[in-house]
């Protein structure tokens, strides 16, 4: 029940079904809501929301001034809403039009920060962050910042974000990041360490292990990336936070190597945890690697081996899946490397 002054509003459901609606109206939403159903007089009104007649006639004053509601001329003086294609309609019109407006201005400010990069000192390029809470605040904010993707290196110590305390991540997959993670084998072996990479894996994280890492790290798309940096025992932690530079792609480069060689993790029938080394190319993927090696085009390799371009491109994308790799030539590279061609 709500009492005197309290706020409802209206909001439209995201068309994918998920949470979080747009909100398109931020006057007392119950009231419209309640004049959807019909037109009522204010006594009416009062009534039904169980709040003095005053409080609903400022309401009201409200959602008239905005075209919302409107009063019917007859003698018993009762308020009708508007259609709600119209009304809220307008409303989301311009709540777009201010997102685009925000979006412009971000551009801007973007390809200012940029221009100023390229004068900025080396220094400029490299921040040091000392301490527990600012390391995990920019452990968070790295996360928050991708747009695309975001690849890591897992292994203990952990110091400023233990496992099972990175709400970040669950954002970023939901606003649909892609996380591409490689785990040290030893972690697995810590407590909850299964049942948390399990999650993650529901959740359509690409984890991968291997044997050792050779640091820690949290790196979103190509535009900044988190090491911690090794402190002595007892030591206040630390970490660098690298922006855009030739430091950064020699960063994503090494990611890239270790995510080639790991075992990729995935979960078998009963929803376990299950390692599966590249081990699945088949005959019929050695003959059309052999084949586009050699040269031919893909329509060339369909017709040779009796496939459709379709299902030959789907088997390629699949073996770039299987190793880890976004390009034609990177997959080239590491069929030659790993014989399976």
């Amino acid at each position: 029940m709500d009492g005197p002054g309290e706020q409802d509003t209206v909001t439209v459901d995201r068309p994918d079904g998920a949470q979080g609606g747009v909100q398109v109206l931020q006057a007392d939403g119950k009231v419209y809501r309640f004049l959807i159903d019909g037109p009522r007089a204010l006594a009416d009104l009062a009534a039904a929301l169980d709040r003095p007649p005053a409080s609903v006639e400022e309401d009201l004053a409200v959602l008239i001034g905005r075209g919302l509601v409107s009063r019917v001329p007859d003698p018993s003086l009762r308020y009708v809403a508007a259609p709600p294609a119209v009304a809220l309609g307008g409303l989301l019109t311009a709540r777009r039009e201010e997102l685009r407006t925000a979006e412009l201005a971000i551009a801007a400010l973007a390809e200012q920060h940029r221009m100023a990069a390229t004068d900025r000192a080396a220094g400029d390029l490299i921040e040091v962050v000392t301490g527990v809470e600012a390391v995990r605040q920019r452990f968070l904010q790295i996360q928050a910042a991708a747009r695309k993707r975001v690849r890591s290196f897992s292994m203990a110590p952990f110091v400023a974000v233990p496992p099972g305390a990175n709400p970040a991540e669950n954002q970023a997959v939901d606003r649909g990041v892609q996380y591409f993670v490689v785990v040290e084998r030893e972690l697995l072996a810590g407590p909850g360490a299964v049942a948390e990479t399990i999650d993650s894996l529901r959740r359509g994280v690409q984890v991968r292990v291997t044997d050792k890492l050779p640091i820690k790290l949290m790196m979103a798309d190509s535009e900044l990336a988190l090491v911690p940096l090794t402190t002595e025992p007892g030591g206040e932690p630390a970490a660098v936070l690298l922006h855009r530079s030739g430091l950064l792609t020699a960063v994503e480069a090494l990611f890239d190597a270790v995510w080639q060689q790991a075992y990729p993790l995935r979960l078998d029938a009963v929803g376990a945890l299950d390692e599966q080394p590249e081990s699945s190319v088949t005959e019929l993927d050695r003959k059309i690697l052999g084949l586009l090696l050699s040269g031919l085009t893909d329509e060339a390799v369909a017709g040779q081996l009796d496939l459709s371009l379709r299902t030959l491109q789907r088997r390629l994308r699949a073996l770039m899946d299987l190793a880890g790799v976004r390009t034609r030539a990177q997959l080239g590279w590491h069929a030659a490397r790993n014989d399976w061609a």
